[in-house]
């Protein structure tokens, strides 16, 4: 774990590494991670640096330490608190308007990410399931979220949308052919075309909005 020198930001490196490693040994939500020593020993760091990232993790939501029986990875995609304050606080209308501009603003840089690193075989297999499947937006944008290199925007997606979809933010009816005309001008790597046609084809409004 070359590359930093400081102690303080060990941690990071063991993050990042505790990511590699969960990615690496297909590990599941529900499935149990070494332990400190175990982690310690496999990536030649201090178990004071393995506990700060863990304790960095569980923050986040992505792991759970029980008692007597060890860490594990947590699906926070079962957690329904979101639902429950969804309920309550987004009854205020410049609340759900803050939201939408939230969720359209990560969507854009969600394209534009795409519309820089995918691959083109990543965006034609998109193409043909938008062509095969019956999919709801959120669908489609999830797959978007996915697709960009930026994991912690996908996470961002996922709990912005989940709000979204909470307070009932229903969009137009926006055709198959919309989405097609988006991934197209993604392909061509043509970013500026693919934001217009989300904006004004998918979303139903203007570039200056």
């Amino acid at each position: 774990m070359a590359g930093r020198t400081s102690s303080s930001k060990i941690y990071l490196d063991v993050v990042e590494s505790l990511r590699s490693m969960i990615e690496a040994d297909s590990l599941l939500p529900g499935d149990k991670i070494p332990s400190e020593r175990e982690l310690s020993d496999r990536f030649n760091v201090g178990r004071s640096s393995v506990r700060e990232a863990l304790r960095a993790l569980e923050l986040l939501g992505l792991i759970e330490t029980r008692r007597g029986e060890g860490t594990f990875i947590r699906d926070f995609q079962e957690h329904k608190l979101v639902e429950l304050l969804g309920t309550f606080f987004l009854q205020d209308k410049k609340v759900q308007e803050d939201l939408a501009e939230t969720k359209r603003l990560i969507e854009i840089d969600c394209l534009r990410i795409v519309a820089f690193f995918a691959t083109a075989e990543d965006i034609k297999r998109l193409m043909a399931w938008v062509k095969a499947d019956k999919f709801h937006d959120d669908d489609f944008f999830l797959r978007i979220a996915i697709m960009n290199r930026n994991r912690l925007l996908e996470r961002i997606w996922r709990i912005v949308n989940s709000y979204a979809r909470t307070s009932e933010m229903v969009q137009g009816n926006v055709k198959k052919e919309d989405y097609l005309a988006l991934l197209t001008y993604l392909l061509e790597r043509d970013e500026e075309k693919a934001i217009e046609t989300y904006l004004i084809r998918i979303r139903n409004m203007s570039k200056g909005e």
